[in-house]
Protein backbone atom coordinates (compact mmCIF):
# COMPACT_ATOMS: atom_id res chain seq x y z
CA UNK A 1 0.00 0.00 0.00
CA UNK A 2 1.00 3.60 -0.50
CA UNK A 3 2.74 5.70 2.10
CA UNK A 4 0.85 8.97 2.19
CA UNK A 5 2.47 12.34 2.52
CA UNK A 6 1.81 15.79 1.20
CA UNK A 7 4.56 16.50 -1.29
CA UNK A 8 3.95 18.74 -4.27
CA UNK A 9 6.81 19.02 -6.69
CA UNK A 10 6.41 22.36 -8.37
CA UNK A 11 5.46 24.64 -5.49
CA UNK A 12 9.09 24.91 -4.41
CA UNK A 13 11.19 26.74 -6.98
CA UNK A 14 14.42 25.38 -5.58
CA UNK A 15 13.29 21.81 -5.99
CA UNK A 16 12.30 22.51 -9.58
CA UNK A 17 15.65 24.06 -10.38
CA UNK A 18 17.50 21.08 -8.94
CA UNK A 19 15.36 18.64 -10.89
CA UNK A 20 15.76 20.65 -14.05
CA UNK A 21 19.51 20.55 -13.63
CA UNK A 22 19.46 16.80 -13.08
CA UNK A 23 16.94 16.16 -15.85
CA UNK A 24 15.53 13.26 -13.90
CA UNK A 25 13.72 12.15 -10.75
CA UNK A 26 15.58 9.72 -8.54
CA UNK A 27 13.83 7.02 -6.50
CA UNK A 28 14.32 8.98 -3.29
CA UNK A 29 12.47 11.94 -4.82
CA UNK A 30 9.23 9.96 -5.08
CA UNK A 31 6.85 10.91 -2.23
CA UNK A 32 5.05 7.56 -2.15
CA UNK A 33 5.48 3.97 -3.20
CA UNK A 34 3.02 1.56 -4.82
CA UNK A 35 2.88 -2.18 -5.35
CA UNK A 36 2.65 -4.49 -8.35
CA UNK A 37 0.86 -5.68 -10.41
CA UNK A 38 -0.62 -2.62 -12.09
CA UNK A 39 -3.82 -2.18 -14.06
CA UNK A 40 -3.40 0.64 -16.59
CA UNK A 41 -6.40 2.23 -18.25
CA UNK A 42 -7.76 5.45 -19.75
CA UNK A 43 -10.52 7.87 -18.96
CA UNK A 44 -11.25 9.45 -22.32
CA UNK A 45 -9.43 7.04 -24.68
CA UNK A 46 -6.53 9.38 -25.45
CA UNK A 47 -3.13 7.98 -26.60
CA UNK A 48 -1.61 8.85 -23.23
CA UNK A 49 -1.68 5.33 -21.72
CA UNK A 50 0.52 3.94 -24.51
CA UNK A 51 3.22 6.47 -23.62
CA UNK A 52 3.12 5.40 -20.00
CA UNK A 53 3.03 1.71 -20.93
CA UNK A 54 6.29 2.12 -22.83
CA UNK A 55 8.06 2.87 -19.55
CA UNK A 56 6.23 0.18 -17.62
CA UNK A 57 7.58 -2.29 -20.18
CA UNK A 58 11.03 -0.74 -20.12
CA UNK A 59 11.22 -1.11 -16.35
CA UNK A 60 9.75 -4.61 -16.54
CA UNK A 61 6.93 -3.62 -14.18
CA UNK A 62 4.21 -6.23 -14.07
CA UNK A 63 1.06 -4.69 -15.54
CA UNK A 64 -1.92 -5.11 -17.81
CA UNK A 65 -3.22 -2.39 -20.11
CA UNK A 66 -6.98 -2.48 -20.66
CA UNK A 67 -8.34 0.50 -22.56
CA UNK A 68 -11.83 -0.13 -21.20
CA UNK A 69 -11.02 -1.60 -17.79
CA UNK A 70 -14.03 -2.18 -15.55
CA UNK A 71 -14.74 -3.04 -11.95
CA UNK A 72 -15.36 -6.61 -13.11
CA UNK A 73 -11.76 -6.85 -14.33
CA UNK A 74 -10.62 -6.28 -10.75
CA UNK A 75 -12.91 -9.03 -9.50
CA UNK A 76 -11.77 -11.43 -12.22
CA UNK A 77 -8.12 -10.85 -11.40
CA UNK A 78 -8.85 -11.42 -7.72
CA UNK A 79 -10.60 -14.69 -8.56
CA UNK A 80 -7.57 -15.76 -10.60
CA UNK A 81 -5.43 -15.41 -7.47
CA UNK A 82 -3.27 -12.47 -8.56
CA UNK A 83 -5.14 -9.28 -7.71
CA UNK A 84 -4.07 -5.91 -9.03
CA UNK A 85 -2.46 -3.77 -6.33
CA UNK A 86 -2.30 -0.45 -8.19
CA UNK A 87 -4.62 1.26 -10.65
CA UNK A 88 -3.26 3.91 -13.02
CA UNK A 89 -5.88 5.96 -14.87
CA UNK A 90 -4.59 8.28 -17.59
CA UNK A 91 -6.82 11.28 -18.18
CA UNK A 92 -7.41 13.20 -21.40
CA UNK A 93 -10.26 12.76 -23.86
CA UNK A 94 -9.92 11.95 -27.54
CA UNK A 95 -13.06 12.13 -29.68
CA UNK A 96 -11.27 9.96 -32.24
CA UNK A 97 -10.32 7.40 -29.61
CA UNK A 98 -13.80 7.29 -28.10
CA UNK A 99 -15.28 6.99 -31.58
CA UNK A 100 -13.05 4.02 -32.36
CA UNK A 101 -14.03 2.41 -29.06
CA UNK A 102 -17.71 3.14 -29.68
CA UNK A 103 -18.23 4.97 -26.41
CA UNK A 104 -19.40 8.42 -25.37
CA UNK A 105 -17.80 10.63 -22.76
CA UNK A 106 -20.76 9.95 -20.49
CA UNK A 107 -20.13 6.21 -20.76
CA UNK A 108 -16.43 6.75 -20.04
CA UNK A 109 -17.28 8.70 -16.90
CA UNK A 110 -19.71 6.06 -15.68
CA UNK A 111 -17.17 3.27 -16.28
CA UNK A 112 -14.39 5.22 -14.56
CA UNK A 113 -16.51 6.08 -11.53
CA UNK A 114 -17.39 2.43 -10.98
CA UNK A 115 -13.79 1.34 -11.50
CA UNK A 116 -12.41 3.85 -9.02
CA UNK A 117 -15.04 2.94 -6.44
CA UNK A 118 -14.18 -0.75 -6.71
CA UNK A 119 -10.45 -0.04 -6.55
CA UNK A 120 -10.95 1.97 -3.36
CA UNK A 121 -13.13 -0.78 -1.91
CA UNK A 122 -10.31 -3.24 -2.53
CA UNK A 123 -7.71 -1.00 -0.93
CA UNK A 124 -5.75 -0.46 -4.14
CA UNK A 125 -3.42 2.46 -4.72
CA UNK A 126 -4.91 4.78 -7.34
CA UNK A 127 -2.64 6.92 -9.51
CA UNK A 128 -4.12 9.62 -11.73
CA UNK A 129 -1.87 10.59 -14.64
CA UNK A 130 -1.93 13.30 -17.29
CA UNK A 131 1.04 12.81 -19.60
CA UNK A 132 0.26 14.72 -22.80
CA UNK A 133 0.64 18.29 -21.60
CA UNK A 134 -1.53 21.31 -22.25
CA UNK A 135 -1.96 20.34 -25.91
CA UNK A 136 -4.15 17.40 -24.88
CA UNK A 137 -6.34 19.64 -22.78
CA UNK A 138 -7.09 21.91 -25.77
CA UNK A 139 -6.38 19.65 -28.75
CA UNK A 140 -9.18 19.58 -31.29
CA UNK A 141 -11.74 20.74 -28.76
CA UNK A 142 -14.80 22.29 -30.32
CA UNK A 143 -16.48 25.27 -28.70
CA UNK A 144 -18.18 24.09 -25.53
CA UNK A 145 -16.38 20.71 -25.53
CA UNK A 146 -14.96 20.19 -22.04
CA UNK A 147 -14.49 16.41 -22.24
CA UNK A 148 -10.78 16.66 -21.36
CA UNK A 149 -11.62 18.58 -18.20
CA UNK A 150 -14.40 16.13 -17.37
CA UNK A 151 -11.90 13.26 -17.47
CA UNK A 152 -9.61 15.16 -15.09
CA UNK A 153 -12.45 15.87 -12.66
CA UNK A 154 -13.52 12.22 -12.76
CA UNK A 155 -10.13 10.88 -11.72
CA UNK A 156 -7.69 13.28 -10.11
CA UNK A 157 -9.59 14.29 -6.93
CA UNK A 158 -10.05 10.58 -6.10
CA UNK A 159 -6.46 9.44 -6.62
CA UNK A 160 -3.76 8.73 -4.03
CA UNK A 161 -1.03 10.19 -6.24
CA UNK A 162 -0.97 12.49 -9.28
CA UNK A 163 1.66 12.20 -12.03
CA UNK A 164 1.49 15.10 -14.49
CA UNK A 165 3.67 16.48 -17.28
CA UNK A 166 4.59 19.95 -16.12
CA UNK A 167 3.34 21.88 -19.16
CA UNK A 168 -0.12 20.44 -18.55
CA UNK A 169 -0.20 22.31 -15.25
CA UNK A 170 0.43 25.78 -16.69
CA UNK A 171 -2.83 27.01 -15.18
CA UNK A 172 -2.15 25.11 -11.92
CA UNK A 173 -5.13 22.87 -12.59
CA UNK A 174 -3.47 19.84 -11.00
CA UNK A 175 -1.58 21.80 -8.35
CA UNK A 176 -4.89 23.18 -7.07
CA UNK A 177 -6.41 19.68 -6.90
CA UNK A 178 -3.32 18.50 -5.04
CA UNK A 179 -3.38 21.38 -2.57
CA UNK A 180 -7.13 21.27 -1.96
CA UNK A 181 -7.31 17.50 -1.50
CA UNK A 182 -3.91 16.82 0.06
CA UNK A 183 -2.93 14.49 -2.78
CA UNK A 184 0.81 14.17 -3.56
CA UNK A 185 1.72 15.52 -7.01
CA UNK A 186 4.75 14.67 -9.12
CA UNK A 187 5.41 17.02 -12.02
CA UNK A 188 7.90 15.97 -14.70
CA UNK A 189 9.23 18.10 -17.52
CA UNK A 190 10.14 15.72 -20.35
CA UNK A 191 8.53 12.49 -21.55
CA UNK A 192 11.73 10.54 -20.91
CA UNK A 193 11.48 11.43 -17.21
CA UNK A 194 8.42 9.20 -16.87
CA UNK A 195 10.73 6.23 -16.44
CA UNK A 196 12.42 7.85 -13.44
CA UNK A 197 9.07 8.80 -11.94
CA UNK A 198 7.68 5.28 -12.27
CA UNK A 199 10.93 3.77 -11.07
CA UNK A 200 10.71 5.86 -7.92
CA UNK A 201 7.07 5.04 -7.26
CA UNK A 202 7.61 1.31 -7.76
CA UNK A 203 11.07 1.17 -6.14
CA UNK A 204 12.92 0.25 -9.34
Amino acid sequence: MMRHGRWTLGVAATALSILAAQGRLDAQDAPVTADLPVLLTSCGQSPGPTRLQFFLNRLDLQHEFLEMATAQDLADRQAAGEPFKTLIVVTGASLKGMGAAGVSMREELIRTEALLAEAKRRGMTIIGAHVEGMARRAQGAAAGDNSDEQSIDAVMPFADLLIVRQDGDEDRRFSIISENSGIPLILFEKNMEMGDVLGGVFNR
